[in-house]
Formats: structure tokens, C-alpha cells, sequence
């Protein structure tokens, strides 16, 4: 094992963190700008200098063994805090915001993450946003590596991983389905028997939203005239603007869209219901701020700052005085509250 820290090479150790992140050798010199031949010279060098293997071989591709994880978490850490303390020096010199790096699960709607980011713009300090979005696995694995601050998604963080995080469950929305003025006004009869050979634009059959709709209509006995699919829902969203056929969404953003498409609502059910998840890595921004302090940390922004409990009594209040009709989305809003506290304190922590 490693006697003195002056035998730990950092440029070794950074060829390693790449090796580990790519899980391959030679996408790993393409990304530094070497040859494979230098990057397998670095490995070895800190496999011996740490007396222990780092990875083993399975298939094509390099897994890292039990030590060589735990390497890979410390260094993680020390080269993120290297790019912070870069950035915290450029901040000071060139008194430039924070930056907040948000990662977006593909399945995710983006009219939902704008709605659950949105309030921390106002939280009364300065920060650029920085907004990714790719698949589940993909964004996590930047999440693991400090690379995002925060993940929005529909699903947790897997526990049969290596990845060590926290995922809170944020809360949950029914499905308002919409139509252009011409075929709603061509649509009798009471939902959810009025969609029965209905046109309809659905996500694609992969997303959690397309098999709980399937569900729902099965157990409702009515079928739809499925015309169209659709793997991005703002997608889905303008063509229906177009008429030819019905198409759902969250009721959480069914204010949104009926203004910015002016179509009509035929219905909404909360029988099928999508639920939503920040995940946070288990990076230690600060020894008095755990990731398990999230979700019930209170927020003190200031005069002129966001205010959670504020926020919280007057959406209470508005759901007490609101119609049937727009109740749905003022009891979504609350639950949304601990992202809030999430966002808040990754950006407010020194």
C-alpha cells in the first residue's frame, strides 16, 4: 500500500478518474489528447504506487474493483474542488454569479423542470444556470462525478448502484388530456368515455406516462385511435395545437399549455399519476449541511428572497378559494416545495 503521499502522483490519479468515467482506455485518451499506450503507463503507475488493482477487464469494457471505487469517490472530490477553486478564483476577479447545473432525465417534460426550477431564479442572488438533459444513466453517472449539482427525473436513484446519493420524492401529478377548439367542440359525451376512438397523440411505449395511460384506458374500457407518437412531449404539444388529434399532459403544467396553445381541456383524470425526484450526489458541500438536510432545511433568503412557508400559505389559500378546475395543479405546487429547498441551499452554501 502507499507509504507517503509524496509517492500519490495527481496527474496519474487524473488519468485514472477519466479511465473510470469513460470505463475504457482508449475513449479515455481520446478525451485527454493522448495515446492509449500513455494513459495504461498512468494506471499502472498508480496501481503500484497504491499497491492494489484498480479495475478488472469484463468484456470490452473496465470495471473497477472494490478499492479501486473507493479511489474513484476521493478523486472525484479533489477534482471537482480543483474546478471550483478555479472558478471561485475566477468569480472573485471577474465577479461573475454562481453556476447551478441542473441535469433533466429525457423523460422529464421540460414545461414540468421549468416549472419546478423557475422559483429558484428569485431566491435574491445572482447565478448562471447551467441545464442538461440525457438519459437516466447518462445523467447520473455526470451527477456522480460532480459534473451536476442536482438531477430532476421521474425515478429515484437506483439502490442496487454504486452511486451514493439522495433522491426525495418531490411529488406527483394527475394527466389533463387537450384539444384543439374545432375537435373538442366535435367531442360529446362525459369523459373518459367521450376519448373512445378519439384520435390521440401519445408518448412513445418506453416512458412510464405511455404504459400507465394504456393501463388507465384498459380499466376505463375505452380505446382511442392512437395517430401518432411522440418521444418529446413539447413535440406532442405543438402538433396537437394543430387539431388533428387529442393529446395529454401533466395537469401540474395545464395553465401553461392552454394559454400558450389555446386549446381546451376535455378532461383529467388522477387515477394516472407521474411522480417527480430530485437526486443530489453525497458530495460534502458543507460538514454542517448533510444531503439528508434537503428536504427540511428551512430557506432564509432575504428581503426580497423566495419564501418557502410564504409560498406555502398562499398556495394553501388559493386552493381553498380556487374552482374544481385548477385545484389539481394548486395542490401540485405544493408538494414541489423540497426542490426548492434543494436548489436553494446548493447555491447558498459557502
Amino acid at each position: 500500500m502507499l507509504r507517503n503521499m509524496s509517492n500519490l502522483n495527481y496527474h496519474h490519479l487524473e488519468y485514472f478518474w477519466e479511465v473510470a468515467r469513460h470505463r475504457s482506455v482508449s475513449r479515455a485518451a481520446r478525451e485527454l489528447g493522448v495515446s492509449q499506450p500513455t494513459v495504461s503507463a498512468q494506471i499502472k503507475s498508480l496501481e503500484q504506487a497504491l499497491g492494489t488493482e484498480l479495475f478488472i477487464r469484463t468484456g470490452r469494457d473496465l470495471v473497477l474493483t472494490n478499492l479501486g471505487q473507493m479511489v474513484y469517490e476521493y478523486a472525484c472530490e479533489i477534482f471537482t474542488l480543483g474546478r471550483e477553486l478555479q472558478q471561485a478564483v475566477l468569480t472573485r476577479q471577474s465577479n461573475r454569479s454562481l453556476q447551478l447545473r441542473v441535469g433533466i432525465t429525457d423523460s422529464m417534460p421540460k414545461r414540468v423542470a421549468h416549472v419546478l426550477i423557475r422559483p429558484a431564479m428569485g431566491i435574491g442572488q445572482p447565478f448562471q444556470l447551467f441545464v442538461k438533459e440525457d438519459r437516466h444513466d447518462r445523467i447520473l453517472s455526470e451527477l456522480a462525478s460532480h459534473q451536476l449539482d442536482i438531477v430532476l427525473g421521474h425515478e429515484p436513484a437506483p439502490s442496487a448502484s454504486a452511486f451514493k446519493g439522495k433522491s426525495f420524492h418531490l411529488g406527483e401529478s394527475g394527466v389533463s388530456f387537450f384539444a384543439a377548439s374545432d375537435l373538442a367542440r366535435r367531442i360529446k359525451g362525459s369523459f373518459p368515455q367521450n376519448l373512445d376512438q378519439v384520435p390521440i397523440y401519445l408518448p412513445t411505449p418506453e416512458t412510464t406516462l405511455r404504459r400507465l395511460l394504456e393501463d388507465w384506458f384498459a380499466q376505463e374500457n375505452v380505446r382511442p385511435r392512437l395517430v401518432g407518437e411522440f418521444s418529446d412531449n413539447a413535440m406532442m404539444e405543438t402538433f396537437g395545437q394543430g387539431g388533428a388529434a387529442v393529446f395529454p399532459t401533466l395537469t401540474l403544467v395545464e395553465n401553461e399549455v392552454v394559454r400558450q396553445f389555446r386549446v381546451r381541456v376535455i378532461g383529467r383524470t388522477e387515477q394516472v399519476r407521474e411522480r417527480f425526484f430530485a437526486i443530489t450526489s453525497s458530495r460534502r458541500l458543507n460538514p454542517s449541511r448533510r444531503p439528508s438536510d434537503l428536504s427540511s432545511a428551512p430557506i432564509a433568503c432575504g428581503s426580497g428572497g423566495w419564501d418557502a412557508d410564504q409560498r406555502h400559505r398562499s398556495l394553501e389559500k388559493n386552493r381553498q378559494t380556487t374552482p374544481r378546475t385548477t385545484k389539481t395543479v394548486a395542490i401540485a405546487r405544493v408538494r414541489f416545495l423540497p426542490i426548492l429547498k434543494s436548489i436553494h441551499l446548493l447555491l447558498m452554501t459557502p
